[in-house]
Protein backbone atom coordinates (compact mmCIF):
# COMPACT_ATOMS: atom_id res chain seq x y z
CA UNK A 1 0.00 0.00 0.00
CA UNK A 2 2.91 2.35 0.67
CA UNK A 3 4.11 1.87 -2.90
CA UNK A 4 0.73 2.92 -4.21
CA UNK A 5 0.76 6.00 -2.00
CA UNK A 6 4.20 6.96 -3.28
CA UNK A 7 3.08 6.37 -6.86
CA UNK A 8 0.05 8.59 -6.28
CA UNK A 9 2.30 11.36 -4.96
CA UNK A 10 4.55 11.06 -8.00
CA UNK A 11 1.54 11.26 -10.32
CA UNK A 12 0.36 14.41 -8.52
CA UNK A 13 3.78 16.02 -8.84
CA UNK A 14 3.94 15.10 -12.53
CA UNK A 15 0.50 16.57 -13.21
CA UNK A 16 1.48 19.77 -11.40
CA UNK A 17 4.69 20.06 -13.44
CA UNK A 18 2.69 19.58 -16.64
CA UNK A 19 0.33 22.38 -15.61
CA UNK A 20 3.31 24.67 -14.97
CA UNK A 21 4.75 23.77 -18.38
CA UNK A 22 1.45 24.57 -20.09
CA UNK A 23 1.35 27.96 -18.37
CA UNK A 24 4.97 28.67 -19.29
CA UNK A 25 4.33 27.56 -22.86
CA UNK A 26 1.44 29.99 -23.20
CA UNK A 27 3.50 32.85 -21.76
CA UNK A 28 6.51 32.27 -24.01
CA UNK A 29 4.49 31.03 -27.04
CA UNK A 30 6.29 27.67 -27.13
CA UNK A 31 3.52 25.48 -28.42
CA UNK A 32 5.67 22.35 -28.44
CA UNK A 33 5.87 22.64 -24.62
CA UNK A 34 2.10 22.83 -24.48
CA UNK A 35 1.61 19.82 -26.75
CA UNK A 36 4.06 17.68 -24.81
CA UNK A 37 2.75 18.72 -21.42
CA UNK A 38 -0.86 18.09 -22.41
CA UNK A 39 -0.02 14.63 -23.75
CA UNK A 40 2.06 13.61 -20.72
CA UNK A 41 -0.50 15.17 -18.36
CA UNK A 42 -3.31 13.18 -19.97
CA UNK A 43 -1.33 9.95 -19.60
CA UNK A 44 -0.63 10.73 -15.95
CA UNK A 45 -4.31 11.47 -15.28
CA UNK A 46 -5.35 8.16 -16.85
CA UNK A 47 -2.75 6.27 -14.80
CA UNK A 48 -3.88 8.06 -11.64
CA UNK A 49 -7.52 7.13 -12.27
CA UNK A 50 -6.54 3.49 -12.82
CA UNK A 51 -4.53 3.53 -9.59
CA UNK A 52 -7.46 5.01 -7.65
CA UNK A 53 -9.80 2.33 -9.03
CA UNK A 54 -7.32 -0.39 -8.06
CA UNK A 55 -7.01 0.94 -4.50
CA UNK A 56 -10.79 1.27 -4.20
CA UNK A 57 -11.23 -2.35 -5.31
CA UNK A 58 -8.62 -3.49 -2.78
CA UNK A 59 -10.53 -1.75 0.02
CA UNK A 60 -13.91 -3.18 -0.98
CA UNK A 61 -12.77 -6.80 -0.88
CA UNK A 62 -13.39 -8.48 2.49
Amino acid sequence: MAKKLALNVLYNIGIFICLVLVYTGFEKKHYEYIAGAVFIGAVLVVLKIRLMKEVRNMQNKP
